[in-house]
C-alpha cells in the first residue's frame, strides 16, 4: 500500500518548512521533497524606496544575521554612489569587517552550541525533552556557558560597530557612520576574562577540539550521514584566501576542478540562474554552464573550506590543513562535516576580530567616499550560511526600481533536498514507520545547513510537529504529534 509521510513544520530552524516522503506499495521511496511554504516579498517591498534606505530595510529579513543583509546592501549601494571597494576609506572597510566578523562569531556560536550540540551530546534518538539547549545547560554547564558568552561577545562587537545588536545602522552607502573609539577597543582587548578577545579565541579552539574528539568516537555517523558529491561555491580573496567580506566568485566541482575561475561577482548573472518549482516558494539556483540537473551547488562553511586555498589567521590555518588532509585535499562532501568547517570559521572569526581591534585605522576620521553615481549596484558577502547576493537598480529619482536577492539558504535548496532524500532512502525505504529518531534524522540533515527559511530569526522554542502516514484513499494509518 502506497504511503506518504509529512513532517510539518521542521523544527530547530527558522521559518516554515515541511518534508513530504512518498513510498510505493513495496515501501520503496519514490519521491522526497523539502518544501518552503511561506512567501516573503522583500524584493517588491523595497521598490520605490530611496536607495539609501536599502541597507536598513533589507536587514529586516533576518534577526540573527541582519548584518549580512545590511552589509551586502551597503556594498551594492557603494557602487550606486560611485564608491567601489578600492576607494572605500580604510576606516569604513575595516569597521564593516569588524562588524561582519562579529556577526560570524555570534551566529556560528548560536548554531553549534544551541541547535546542533543537543544531537551530538545526547544522540539523535534521545528524548526530545532532554535533547535541547536546556538539557545541555543542565548536563554540560561549561559548554553551554561558553556558547552563550561567545555569542554575547560577537553581539557586543556588532553593537560597537553598527549602533545596535540587531538591525543596526552603521553601514551607509559609501562607508560607515562611526569609527571605533579607544574606549570601545579596549573593552574588547583588556576586559577581565572571559569577555575579551584572547579568551574568545581559546574558547573557539575548545569548541573545535570538542567536535574533533566527538568525531573520532563517532566517525561512522559523522562521515556517512547524508554524504553525497556536489559542486561548491563561495567568495575567495583574490589570492585564494578565505574572506567573509569581499572577493571574487569561485566554484569547484566534486573533484576540486574550477568551474568558475575567480570571476568578478558583478558578472554573476552570466553564470548563475534560478529555477522555479511548483512545490516550493524557494528557488533553485544553478550554474548555467552545467545546466539545471548538474549545476546545483552548496554554499556555507563546508563550501568555503572546499573552495579557498588557505585561511589568513594562524590557528585557523593549522586547523584548515587538518580539515583538508582528512579528504586528501579533495572537496569534502560529508554534510555533517559542515559543523567541523563552521567551527574552523568560528576560530578564524575570533582571530580576525582581535587583529582588527589592534588596527589604528579603526580610529580614523574619514568615514565615507562618494564618486560618480551609477544606476546599478551589486553587493556580495559571505553570510554565516553562505554566499549572499544583493542586486539593485536605481532610477533617475534615486528610487529603487529593481531588487534581486539570492540568500544563502536559497543557494542550499537543492543540497538540503538531497540530504532529506538520503535520509529517506537509508533510514525509511525498507520499512517506513514513524519514530522520534527518524523524525530527528530528517531534521539533522536539514540543520547541517543552518537554514533560515524566512531569512528571519532562529526558532529556539518548542514548535508543533505532526507526521501522518496516509493511504491512497486518504485514510490515516498512523499519526504522531509533538
Amino acid at each position: 500500500m502506497a504511503k506518504k509521510i509529512t513532517i510539518e513544520p521542521v523544527t530547530r530552524v527558522e521559518g516554515h518548512g515541511k518534508v513530504t516522503l512518498h513510498f510505493d506499495d513495496r515501501g520503496k521511496l519514490i519521491q522526497s521533497r523539502f518544501h518552503v511554504v511561506e512567501f516573503r516579498g522583500f524584493e517588491r517591498f523595497v521598490q520605490g524606496r530611496p536607495y539609501w534606505e536599502a541597507p536598513v530595510l533589507v536587514q529586516r529579513l533576518c534577526g540573527i544575521c541582519p548584518v549580512s543583509h545590511h552589509l551586502a546592501a551597503a556594498k551594492a549601494m557603494d557602487l550606486v554612489v560611485g564608491a567601489d571597494p578600492d576607494s572605500l576609506p580604510p576606516t569604513a572597510e575595516k569597521m564593516r569587517r569588524l562588524m561582519h566578523y562579529g556577526q560570524m562569531l555570534q551566529s556560528h556560536a548560536l548554531h553549534f552550541f544551541h541547535l546542533v550540540s543537543p544531537d551530538l551530546l545526547f544522540g539523535v534518538d534521545a528524548d526530545p525533552a532532554v535533547r535541547n539547549i536546556v538539557g545541555v545547560a543542565l548536563k554540560h554547564k561549561d559548554l553551554a556557558v561558553r556558547g552563550v558568552l561567545l555569542r554575547k561577545f560577537g553581539q557586543e562587537v556588532i553593537l560597537a560597530t553598527a549602533g545596535k545588536k540587531i538591525h543596526g545602522t552603521g553601514a551607509v552607502p559609501g562607508g560607515i557612520n562611526k569609527n571605533l573609539s579607544p574606549q570601545e577597543r579596549d573593552s574588547f582587548l583588556k576586559s577581565p576574562a572571559p569577555l575579551n578577545a584572547d579568551t574568545m579565541i581559546d574558547w573557539a579552539q575548545g569548541a573545535l577540539d570538542f567536535f574533533k574528539s566527538y568525531h573520532k568516537k563517532n566517525k561512522a555517523f559523522i562521515d556517512g550521514f547524508a554524504e553525497f558529491p556536489s559542486n561548491h561555491l563561495s567568495l575567495v580573496r583574490k589570492d585564494g584566501a578565505l574572506d567573509f567580506y569581499h572577493g571574487v566568485l569561485r566554484a569547484v566541482d566534486a573533484n576540486g576542478h574550477k568551474i568558475l575561475d575567480d570571476i568578478d561577482y558583478r558578472d554573476y548573472l552570466r553564470h548563475i540562474a534560478e529555477e522555479v518549482r511548483t512545490w516550493s516558494y524557494m528557488k533553485f539556483p544553478y550554474l548555467k554552464s552545467l545546466g539545471k540537473d548538474k549545476g546545483w551547488y552548496r554554499v556555507g562553511p563546508l563550501a568555503r573550506l572546499n573552495t579557498c586555498d588557505f585561511i589568513p589567521s594562524p590557528r585557523a590555518q593549522k586547523e584548515f590543513e587538518e580539515f583538508r588532509a582528512y579528504t586528501s585535499g579533495k572537496p569534502n562532501s560529508m554534510s555533517l562535516h559542515s559543523h567541523w568547517a563552521r567551527l574552523v570559521e568560528l576560530l578564524h572569526a575570533a582571530e580576525v576580530i582581535k587583529e582588527l581591534l589592534l588596527d589604528p585605522d579603526l580610529q580614523g576620521t574619514v568615514l565615507t567616499y562618494r564618486g560618480r553615481k551609477s544606476g546599478e549596484g551589486i553587493g556580495l558577502i559571505e553570510a554565516p550560511r553562505g554566499t549572499l547576493f544583493h542586486h539593485y537598480r536605481v532610477d533617475a529619482n534615486d528610487l529603487i526600481a529593481m531588487a534581486n536577492l539570492i540568500v544563502s539558504t536559497t543557494n542550499n535548496n537543492e543540497p538540503m533536498n538531497r540530504a532529506v532524500h538520503w535520509v529517506a532512502q537509508n533510514v525509511l525505504s525498507e520499512k517506513p514507520q514513524i519514530t522520534e529518531g527518524m523524525l530527528n534524522q530528517v531534521e539533522v540533515a536539514i540543520r547541517a545547513y543552518d537554514p533560515c527559511l524566512s531569512c528571519a530569526t532562529h526558532a529556539l522554542g518548542a514548535m508543533p510537529l505532526e507526521v501522518s502516514i496516509v493511504d491512497p484513499r486518504g485514510l490515516v494509518l498512523d499519526c504522531r504529534r509533538r
